[in-house]
C-alpha cells in the first residue's frame, strides 16, 4: 500500500477511515513478523505504516471536532 495523501484521507468517510486504520494495523503486524524472521525487504514500510495510521487518526479527530 502506498503512502496515503492528506487529500485522499480527507475525502474518506468515517467508516472508510476506520477500515483503512484496521488494514494498516494488520499490515504493520505482518511487517513486524517479517522483520523478526528476517524476511522484511522494505524496512521503511514499517515507519510509513505507523505514520499513515497517525495521519488518518489525526484527520478523523479534526473532522469530529468540526462536527461539534
Amino acid at each position: 500500500m502506498a503512502q496515503l495523501k492528506v487529500e485522499d484521507i480527507r475525502a474518506m468517510s468515517d467508516d472508510q477511515m476506520d477500515d483503512a486504520v484496521l488494514n494498516l494495523k494488520k499490515e504493520r503486524f505482518n511487517l513486524r513478523f517479517q522483520r523478526a524472521t528476517g524476511q522484511l525487504e522494505n524496512t521503511s514500510r514499517l515507519k510509513e505504516a505507523r505514520r499513515d495510521i497517525a495521519r488518518i487518526k489525526t484527520i478523523a479527530a479534526q473532522k469530529r471536532a468540526k462536527k461539534k
